[in-house]
């Protein structure tokens, strides 16, 4: 069983064609995982824990094999309203739950919770489960955190 344990770079570009591998957001979260790819071959997965694997992303095993990372259509819920304003409402809303939510300019997706839906449909918004990739947002600390240390102030005597 091929061991993919390498992140590779986001500007990573394949010398040739690799396979992919479609997954959900749930198993993208994870650092460990098993799978099989369209070609029937299992694989392990076992990375470093630096976040999500998005779509478009890159992995390798030891011996530079790639493959890269898709995410999988599944299970959302869509939510549309008739106006911006009343979209941005129902994001702020959504947003206040921290639940995962993907956003584009005319939709906002999340996982399916009957809760979630009704109040957005409290809000005008019309709400339709549909099969799509979920991409959602990081958040705003996210792609940063390892980045951006505090310095010590200097002291002034």
């Amino acid at each position: 069983m091929n061991l993919y344990t390498i992140r590779l770079p986001k500007d990573f570009q394949p010398k040739a064609d690799v396979e992919t591998l479609a997954l959900p957001f749930d198993t993208r979260q994870k650092s460990r995982f098993r799978a099989t790819l369209a070609s029937g071959i299992d694989i392990g997965v076992d990375l470093p824990r630096t976040g999500v694997l998005r779509s478009g992303a890159y992995i390798a095993t030891q011996t530079d094999e790639a493959l890269q990372i898709v995410a999988a259509a599944e299970t959302v819920m869509q939510a549309v309203a008739a106006d911006s304003f009343t979209l941005l409402k129902a994001a702020y809303h959504l947003g206040n739950r921290h639940v995962p939510l993907m956003l584009t300019p005319d939709a906002v997706y999340f996982e399916p919770d009957h809760v979630l839906a009704e109040m957005v449909e409290g809000l005008g918004l019309t709400v339709t489960t549909m099969q799509h990739p979920f991409e959602p947002e990081s958040g705003a600390y996210a792609q940063h955190a390892h980045e951006t240390r505090l310095r010590p102030l200097p002291v002034h005597h």
